[in-house]
């Protein structure tokens, strides 16, 4: 690990003059000067080591700086760097293989675009292109993306500035016991309500006009809500029932997030249409694809497909891929981060939650894990207000201001903690990491009331 600070300061002031950074308010922020990252650690130039429980943005689950992967973005940047989509490759080919043997079902074509956000945009595309109908329905309390399409369809903030009310987009409430939207005292009760409440908001859309509902198989940034049992079942008769093509977003779930190579595989669901980026390479080089259903791939057998890209199945992008994915099946990592939820970090925060009165729910799977941050635990207020800023968001902003005094790196979104370290994360460094969050956790529970 190297240690130079006046190169840091250097790096940090040639940001601040010329890269313009996203979600921000460029004269607000103090971004952290990388010098380098390893497994669950990256380090900046003063020395400061952090251990990675963002994952960066919920991306690099094999780790940072996986041996196998950079020695195949290496050897084939010494074979063939790039060559237009139109083109069969080798390497193409045999990631879009390892991708399709674990998808779920028949979804054994794969489309490849750079990230997760055009993955939706073509999803989305094809869905209408299939049906012939134009409006598509997703969730309140999700995220799919920053581009036109997949920004109309997120349920959250974000999505404000852009909306154009015109996107043929209608939002519905997803199941989410601790915040019920429909006053349920259950489980079955939330599933029961929500797919009561989503067949009457197509009903009333129009079964006609509705070409795809899309959900995120475990909703990522707007909580790690994972879904409760039947409910994934039940979107897929409402759709088999009225003809809608069922789109699963697993940009952020997929690829051993959850302890499974895809989190569809936890409810035995086959949607028609697949979306995956982020895990699949961890980042390493852009790459993001939809899974593809016969029948939807069928549609375009004697009719063009009206989309494509530069940089479809980049051949750095599907090399890193490839040994990423085989990487995981030889190392057992899926695996792993399935025992990492179940005998450690599920444990573990459950056990901050008894000995923290800011913790009002915990909950996920895998790697994949939220801390409800509240005030008062009876009523359920949140830390922070929605879409606290400011003065507002105080508490959160000092709660994770303590998790990187100690050497953690945090991902926290609103008034909730996502745990979401790499699936290549070690049992020991499971036990550093909740040790931190055991003593930041006492900074958020000076600001609850009750």
């Amino acid at each position: 690990m190297s240690t130079l600070p006046a190169t840091g300061a250097a790096v940090k002031a040639a940001d601040r003059r010329h890269v313009f950074h996203s979600w921000s308010a460029q004269g607000l922020i103090d971004p952290l000067a990388v010098a380098g990252a390893e497994g669950s650690y990256f380090w900046d130039h003063d020395g400061n080591r952090y251990l990675d429980f963002s994952s960066q943005l919920v991306n690099t689950n094999i780790g940072h700086q996986h041996p196998k992967v950079v020695a195949a973005i290496q050897e084939q940047a010494g074979r063939l760097c790039t060559i237009a989509p139109g083109f069969a490759v080798d390497v193409r080919a045999e990631a879009a293989r390892l991708v399709a043997e674990r998808t779920p079902g028949d979804l054994d074509k794969i489309f490849f675009t750079n990230g997760g956000a055009e993955a939706v945009e073509n999803a989305v595309r094809m869905a209408r292109l299939h049906t012939g109908r134009p409006k598509v329905l997703s969730a309140y309390r999700s995220y799919h993306g920053a581009t036109a399409a997949a920004i109309n369809l997120t349920g959250d903030p974000r999505r404000w500035p852009s909306d154009t009310a015109s996107a043929g987009v209608v939002h519905f409430w997803g199941p989410f016991l601790y915040r019920s939207h429909f006053h349920a005292t259950g489980q079955e009760q939330e599933c029961e309500r929500a797919l009561a409440h989503l067949e009457e908001v197509v009903a009333f859309e129009g079964p006609q006009t509705v070409a795809a509902i899309i959900l995120e198989t475990v909703v990522g940034t707007a909580g790690v809500l994972v879904p409760p049992a039947g409910y994934l079942a039940g979107v897929r008769e409402i759709c088999d029932r009225y003809g809608i093509v069922f789109i699963l977003d697993e940009v952020m779930s997929g690829f051993g997030r959850t302890g499974a190579w895809f989190a569809a595989d936890h409810w035995r669901v086959t949607p028609d249409l697949l979306t995956f980026a982020k895990g699949v390479n961890s980042g390493y080089v852009p790459l993001g694809g939809v899974a593809i259903s016969a029948e939807i791939a069928a549609t375009f057998d004697k009719r063009p497909y009206p989309g494509g890209l530069t940089y479809s199945g980049h051949p750095l992008a599907c090399a890193s891929a490839v040994a990423t994915i085989n990487a995981m099946a030889e190392e057992g990592i899926v695996e792993h981060a399935a025992h990492l939820g179940e005998h450690l970090l599920g444990p573990g925060l459950r056990e901050l939650a008894e000995r923290h009165p800011s913790v009002g729910e915990v909950r996920g799977l895998g790697v994949f894990w939220a801390l409800e941050l509240v005030k008062d635990r009876t009523t359920r207020e949140p830390l922070v207000p929605y879409n606290a800023a400011g003065e507002d968001n105080a508490p959160m902003a000092a709660f994770a201001a303590a998790c990187r005094k100690g050497g953690l790196w945090p991902f926290v979104n609103m008034n909730r903690l996502h745990v979401v370290p790499p699936c290549t994360l070690t049992e020991d460094e499971a036990r550093a990491g909740l040790a931190i969050l055991d003593e930041a956790l006492t900074v958020a529970d000076a600001h609850t009331t009750g």
